[in-house]
């Protein structure tokens, strides 16, 4: 049913760019984000890749490796988006993180936070120090009762735990050069609210907590996966959706992600983004394969689009790195 609507409101989608007037290409790649499997040590109930620890999709060293190689063709390409999953629970994290230090990549570690909590990753927040890496967090509320609901009990407890680790190290420290930003996502059917505004509830609420960060990032929901099968429980597909139609924005569309970075997933596939990527829709390449390809670049500078891409557009946009405007 979920792959359906996509396939219908995808045309959609790409109607409404037709009616604005809209064209919207890939441009220079500058991002990679890899995706190095659907292992996590949680169960939240938004999240689009459907993760857990019973997953057993796991990047190999042999896939991480041929993504170094390509990225030594690819000098374009200067900053490196590390997601999953829990990514630190591949056990060929740290080798990947290493060798993108060496080829002086900036480094974005996709942590959940409770991950650092776990037995084997007591040293992971000096490792990502020691190697420049910059960690996007998602917390999606100042308060325990919201983020145990959506992301597990406990959850919260640990985050902050995790957060005051980081922070001893410098990590969201005004002038340590260690950034730490959070991520923020709805918890049910709406958009985010204002970022800037949100930001300021946030800095007063973690700081009576003692916990600072350097940047929070609103991200919208996308319907797809988990998310969409709550919406369908709970008869809200088709009026999220229209929530997202209804809040296009054209602004917001001409600054989408996709026109500057490539997914990768842990099998070694190319996707125009992550979202794509857990619903296989491949990027319109002529190969879209890492192992059929020399290096990453526009082999074709279309970029495919589907339904849940209003998420992406709806208000001030949404992106992995935040609102877009």
């Amino acid at each position: 049913m979920i792959h359906q609507n996509n396939a219908v409101l995808g045309k959609e989608f790409n109607n409404t760019l037709k009616e604005h007037g809209l064209i919207i290409k890939r441009e220079t790649l500058k991002t990679l984000q890899i995706n190095m499997g659907k292992l996590c040590n949680q169960v939240c109930k938004h999240c689009h890749v459907e993760a857990g620890p019973k997953r057993t999709e796991v990047m190999t060293k042999k896939t991480i490796e041929r993504i170094l190689g390509l990225l030594e063709q690819s000098p374009q390409i200067d900053t490196v988006d590390i997601t999953g999953g829990a990514p630190e629970l591949n056990p060929n994290f740290r080798y990947l993180v290493q060798e993108l230090n060496y080829m002086a990549k900036k480094i974005i570690n996709r942590c959940n936070l409770t991950i650092l909590q776990e037995k084997g990753q007591e040293d992971t927040p000096l490792f990502l120090r020691d190697n420049n890496v910059i960690i996007y967090s998602s917390l999606p509320c100042y308060t325990k009762d919201n983020v145990d609901k959506q992301r597990g009990d406990d959850v919260f407890i640990k985050s902050i735990a995790s957060l005051k680790s980081l922070n001893s190290l410098g990590y969201g420290i005004d002038g340590s050069g260690l950034i730490l930003k959070l991520i923020y996502n709805p918890m049910g059917p709406y958009l985010p609210p204002d970022h800037k505004t949100l930001e300021k509830d946030y800095k007063v609420e973690l700081e009576k907590l003692g916990v600072d960060f350097n940047q929070l990032l609103t991200i919208t929901n996308m319907p797809i996966k988990r998310f969409a099968k709550q919406l369908i429980k709970q008869s809200e597909f088709e009026n999220y959706h229209n929530l997202l139609l209804n809040n296009f924005n054209p602004v917001s569309a001409n600054k989408v992600m996709c026109r500057e970075m490539l997914s990768i997933s842990w099998d070694g596939k190319i996707y125009d983004c992550d979202f794509n990527q857990m619903l296989d829709i491949f990027a319109p390449w002529e190969n879209n394969n890492i192992w059929d390809i020399n290096k990453f670049e526009n082999n074709s500078n279309n970029i495919a689009f589907s339904n849940h891409c209003f998420g992406c557009t709806a208000g001030a946009g949404s992106s992995c790195g935040g609102s877009l405007i």
